[in-house]
């Protein structure tokens, strides 16, 4: 009688049941539970029918799924949809997990584990298609973190092998690689897993995937650089060996003048790569961006300055005595590490916003310009220079704009 029963439930017309899941849930609730039912009495044929009808039932899932979807205009409805679907998938794995765990049947091997690959394959899919209605902050169940950990670690293995068969190692993918190992290898890790850590994971795995480790290096950054500045991997080792890399190219070159050329070019070719919106390998440090942005802003100013001082140097100590009362005054110059653009862009905004206020713009403009000097240029023209704010490039617009948030965060820490 049991036996019927059984086979009746895995036989049933699901199309329309008001439970899309059900015939699932009975599967592996009911009819492969061990503490619920005789699993010892499924026969061979109904063990193969069931195999087979899995996969298939996997495919009308997901196409319910988008049709679904797509017939609803309502967020607040598909969100609660695709959170209903994917925490009840998880539930239904962990169950099967607990089944195959209790259960001593050998040949019940075959469908547990195809039971656990479609429903991992269909989490999957409403994690792909549809993770933006999911909670990325949400706690990872550690069934379903220990399945994840597992798929991971076959896909790293592969691409580990691929590495390997390179002439030249690579320290930013071994520090990748490290990285990835210790997530999926540790049982107990020290924080939280969320789904935005295996989403990232993934994504980050995905991209490494995608990469021909076999292509020449040509540009600025090679593609790994490329992907880990796109996923906003804000590793401490990653973002160190990376600024270490472009001070040893920079630095490769002999006069100061090249150096800031290709400093200069290495920014611009950093600030023009792609980034992933909402993606951060660490969400409680700083992104990569601004930390590299830093970087070349200091890097920036200090040549800036260094050429300066060769262009001006410091005046020699022995001076020839003169008749005090005949020398003129010079005016104290302050040297500004901003170029005349530049500040141009600053003052010509603190007169609009009333922050500096003169009888006109000019009047502002003659007053203070006289007492600045660049490192490129001891005696500035404050007519030029207002001149200038006026038709001001996009590079000249944002290290403005970095110097004043930079002034910002500092005030902030006084």
């Amino acid at each position: 009688m049991q036996l019927a029963q059984t086979k009746s439930k895995i036989t049933l017309n699901n199309e329309n049941l008001p439970y899309p899941l059900e015939w699932l849930d009975i599967l592996v609730t009911i009819t492969f539970n061990p503490h619920r039912t005789d699993v010892a009495s499924i026969n061979n044929d109904q063990l193969d029918y069931i195999i087979n009808r899995i996969p298939e039932e996997n495919l009308r899932l997901q196409s319910l799924i988008k049709s679904q979807i797509f017939s609803s205009n309502n967020e607040e409805e598909i969100t609660l949809l695709i959170k209903q679907y994917h925490s009840s998938l998880i539930a239904l794995l962990d169950h099967t997990l607990e089944n195959q765990s209790s259960s001593q049947k050998s040949n019940l091997k075959d469908v547990y584990k195809v039971l656990i690959s479609n429903i991992d394959e269909l989490l999957s899919f409403i994690e792909t298609r549809f993770s933006h209605h999911l909670s990325p902050e949400e706690r990872v169940p550690k069934t379903y973190l220990s399945v994840t950990q597992k798929k991971l670690k076959k896909k790293l293995q592969k691409l580990k092998s691929i590495n390997s068969n390179s002439s030249t190692s690579n320290p930013a993918f071994e520090i990748v690689l490290t990285r990835l190992y210790h997530f999926v290898n540790t049982n107990c890790l020290q924080y939280e897993v969320t789904f935005r850590d295996i989403f990232y994971k993934r994504a980050l795995i995905r991209g490494l995937e995608d990469i021909d480790w076999s292509k020449e290096e040509t540009e600025a950054y090679s593609p790994l650089d490329e992907l880990l500045i796109y996923l906003n991997y804000n590793s401490k080792a990653y973002m160190n060996l990376l600024t270490h890399d472009l001070a040893a190219q920079i630095n490769s070159y002999d006069t100061s003048i090249e150096k800031m050329e290709w400093l200069y070019y290495y920014y611009k070719a950093f600030n023009q790569l792609h980034r992933k919106p909402g993606m951060i390998l660490n969400p409680n440090y700083h992104n990569l961006e601004t930390i590299l942005g830093n970087w070349f802003t200091q890097e920036i100013l200090y040549l800036e300055k260094k050429l300066h001082l060769s262009v001006v140097p410091l005046q020699s100590k022995k001076e020839i005595p003169v008749n005090k009362q005949l020398t003129p005054k010079e005016k104290q110059k302050v040297l500004c590490m901003l170029s005349t653009d530049q500040i141009g862009l600053i003052l010509r905004a603190s007169d609009e916003l009333r922050v500096l206020v003169a009888k006109s713009m000019s009047q502002v403009f003659k007053t203070i310009v006289p007492h600045l000097s660049t490192p490129y240029k001891e005696n500035l023209s404050y007519d030029g220079m207002r001149s200038k704010s006026y038709v001001a490039e996009e590079r000249d617009k944002q290290i403005a704009i970095e110097t004043l948030e930079r002034i910002i965060k500092k005030i902030k820490e006084y």
